[in-house]
C-alpha cells in the first residue's frame, strides 16, 4: 500500500510556508487530515506534539525579549497560543483550502472553525518537529507570530481577571458564569455563556470554546458596565 500524497498545490504551499525540504509527506498528510475524513492517521497526534513545540518556542522568545516576571510571562503565553490566535495565523497564511474534511464537517462549516484551524496549525508544527527539526520550526513560528509577539498581544489583563477585579474594587460579589447554550457539531461547536454578577446585571457571548465564551462574555460586561 502506498504512503498518502500531498496534492501539488498543497505541496508548493508546505514547501513555500517552512522554506525546506518536507521528507516524509505521509506526516505532513497526516497533519492536514481531521478524523471526520474516517481515516485511521488525523492530525490530533501531531496537534499534540505541536503544541508543546509551539509553547516552548513562545516561551523562549518571551524569555528572551524582557524581564517580565513569571506571571506577565504566562499571561502572553497563553494568549499567544492560544486556539484563537493559532486559527488566525492559519487563516493568515491561507492553510484553510488544504485541510482535508470528510463531507459532513466540511458542509458544517469545519474549514472555518476556530478549533479545527487552531488545531491543524499545531500539527503542522509537529509534523515539521519531525522532519525538519526544532530549529526549523522555532524559526517559522517566529516568522508566523512575528506581530502578536511584537505587539500587544496578551499583555492586557485578561477579561475574567479584570471583570474579578472590577467587582473586588466596586464591593460587588464575585462574577457568576453558566452555560447558556451548546449548539452545533463536536468539531464546531458553539457555546454561550452569561455572567452575572449580583444587583448590577449580565452579559452574553459566543465562543467556540467554553472558555472563549467566558472571556468574550466578562468582556462584554466590562463594556456595558465598567
Amino acid at each position: 500500500m502506498s504512503e498518502p500524497a500531498l496534492s501539488p498545490e498543497t505541496r508548493a504551499f508546505l514547501e513555500k510556508l517552512t522554506g525546506g525540504p518536507l521528507g516524509d509527506e505521509s506526516l505532513w498528510h497526516e497533519a492536514l487530515t481531521h478524523g471526520s475524513t474516517g481515516e485511521a492517521r488525523h492530525y490530533q497526534r501531531l496537534e499534540f506534539l505541536g503544541d508543546r513545540v509551539l509553547g516552548l518556542s513562545i516561551a523562549e522568545w518571551l524569555h528572551e525579549l524582557g524581564t517580565d516576571n513569571e506571571g506577565r510571562l504566562s499571561q502572553r503565553l497563553n494568549a499567544l497560543v492560544s486556539r484563537t490566535m493559532n486559527a488566525a495565523i492559519a487563516r493568515k497564511i491561507g492553510l484553510a483550502p488544504h485541510i482535508r474534511l470528510g463531507k459532513q464537517a466540511n458542509d458544517d462549516g469545519g474549514r472555518n472553525s476556530d478549533n479545527i484551524l487552531g488545531d491543524v496549525m499545531e500539527a503542522l508544527l509537529g509534523a515539521g518537529f519531525l522532519t525538519q527539526g526544532f530549529p526549523a520550526m522555532r524559526a517559522l513560528v517566529r516568522k508566523l507570530w512575528s506581530e502578536a509577539v511584537t505587539g500587544k498581544v496578551g499583555q492586557s489583563k485578561h477579561p475574567k481577571s479584570a471583570l474579578q477585579e472590577w467587582a473586588a474594587g466596586n464591593r460587588r460579589r464575585m462574577p457568576e458564569y453558566y452555560l447558556v447554550e451548546r449548539s452545533g457539531p463536536d468539531h464546531a461547536a458553539r457555546f454561550t455563556v452569561e455572567v452575572r454578577i449580583h444587583a448590577v446585571g449580565e452579559a452574553r457571548a459566543e465562543g467556540s470554546s467554553k472558555q472563549e465564551a467566558e472571556t468574550q462574555a466578562a468582556a462584554e460586561f466590562l463594556r456595558r458596565f465598567g
